[in-house]
C-alpha cells in the first residue's frame, strides 16, 4: 500500500495512508533508521517500510507492506 511519511515541527514521525484517509504518529521503529525495517503505528499497525538512503529527504510516499499480527 501507499504511504505518505512525514515529520511535525516536533520532529514526531508520522504516517498517513491515502484509500484509509488514516494519518497516525509512528511509535516504534525495528531499526533506528527507520528504512528497511518494522514501523508501528499508534493504532498497532505494523508496516514494513522499503530499503533507502539514510539520507532520503521527507514528506516523501513509499510503497509499504502491512504485516499482519
Amino acid at each position: 500500500m501507499k504511504i505518505m511519511i512525514r515529520k511535525n515541527a516536533s520532529g514526531v514521525l508520522f504516517a498517513y495512508v491515502p484509500k484509509k484517509d488514516l494519518e497516525e504518529p509512528i511509535v516504534s521503529m525495528e531499526k533506528v533508521e527507520m528504512w528497511g525495517g518494522l514501523v508501528t503505528l499508534a493504532n498497532g499497525w505494523r508496516l514494513e517500510l522499503p530499503v533507502m538512503s539514510l539520507d532520503t529527504v521527507l514528506p516523501i510516499t513509499v510503497e509499504a507492506r502491512k504485516v499482519s499480527e
